[in-house]
């Protein structure tokens, strides 16, 4: 299976725009690009059946996020706070080599 490119970092704001969480928003937790699917926080909520693992550890049914597809979210502008592609644009720095970096589709702003 090859490496797909996902548009989003782990840290990134987004948003969910399809599926049974469609209009939520968190931040990315993980991403394993090589699914294609990233870890929201607060979507996508499964149960799981955890067996205590240590000393003082509970176990029991705990609340857990499961991988979505990558395809079903956009990434939130920092700056107009709304849902948007990225472009990628080259700045020149003086004296160092041009710094590729994210750009807002809508406002125009530099995403980190």
């Amino acid at each position: 299976m090859a490496i797909t490119k996902l548009g989003v970092k782990t840290g990134d704001t987004v948003v969910v725009i399809s599926g049974k969480d469609k209009g939520k928003q968190g931040k990315i937790q993980k991403a394993y690009p090589s699914n294609g699917r990233i870890v929201v926080e607060g979507v996508a909520m499964v149960k799981k059946h955890q067996k205590p693992r240590g000393q003082g550890m509970p176990g029991g049914i705990v609340d857990k996020e499961a991988p979505i597809p990558a395809s079903k979210v956009m990434l939130v502008c920092p700056s107009c706070k709304k849902a948007t592609r990225l472009a990628h644009k080259f700045i020149e720095r003086e004296g160092q080599k041009p710094e590729k970096v994210r750009v807002c589709k809508k406002c125009g702003a530099t995403i980190k």
